[in-house]
């Protein structure tokens, strides 16, 4: 019996000092960092995905200098990405690992020197005090585009172009640029 307990303890020994070094043969280590974000960038990548399909059933606009046309082309893209997108909520893209790698990586921005500059870039640009939801038009019509300062965006995982992050009040949203449309929000990123 005492010897049984003495091989189950030098085993669990053995166990702990050797497994870590077994457990990486052939797996190198995984940076959990880089996961969140691809996890990020492939559901925008599904989102841009179906955004496009549904493009691609509309009519397609051609050339044209009238506002009139391009608007209700714009209002006809985003209407049926909404209907596409109508059980959508928060955290559909920015999922809560996802907004704690943003909150990390705004914070690294803030302490890397650069946070009075983005203040101060905050500050003097429009501030935009809006409080929108998911599938929400962005008010381009009443409320300028505030940018996004570009040291806090080096900081942050890149986008396609027709998607966009924008400030509004303390939230950080994703915009669908192309069809004007809210895709998720971090609230109170910013204080």
């Amino acid at each position: 019996m005492k010897r049984a307990a003495v091989f189950l303890i030098a085993g669990t020994v053995c166990a702990q000092i050797f497994a870590p070094g077994f457990a990486q043969i052939g797996h190198p280590p995984v940076n959990a960092d880089a996961v969140v974000i691809q996890d990020f960038e492939k559901r925008v990548a599904a989102y841009l995905q179906l955004r496009k399909s549904i493009e691609s059933k509309l009519l397609r606009l051609k050339s044209t200098p009238s506002q009139e046309k391009i608007a209700q082309h714009g209002n006809e893209l985003r209407s049926a990405v909404r209907e596409a997108r109508k059980n959508a909520g928060p955290g559909d893209i920015f999922t809560p690992e996802i907004a704690a790698e943003i909150r990390r990586l705004t914070a690294t921005a803030v302490q890397q020197g650069d946070g009075d500059h983005i203040g101060q870039s905050l500050r003097h640009a429009e501030p935009v005090q809006l409080h929108l939801e998911i599938n929400d038009s962005y008010p381009v019509d009443r409320v300028p585009l505030q940018s996004t300062p570009p040291s806090l965006l080096e900081n942050l995982p890149a986008l396609p172009s027709e998607i966009e992050y924008r400030i509004t009040g303390r939230d950080l949203v994703l915009l669908d640029a192309k069809a004007n449309l809210i895709i998720d929000v971090i609230r109170g990123l910013f204080s």
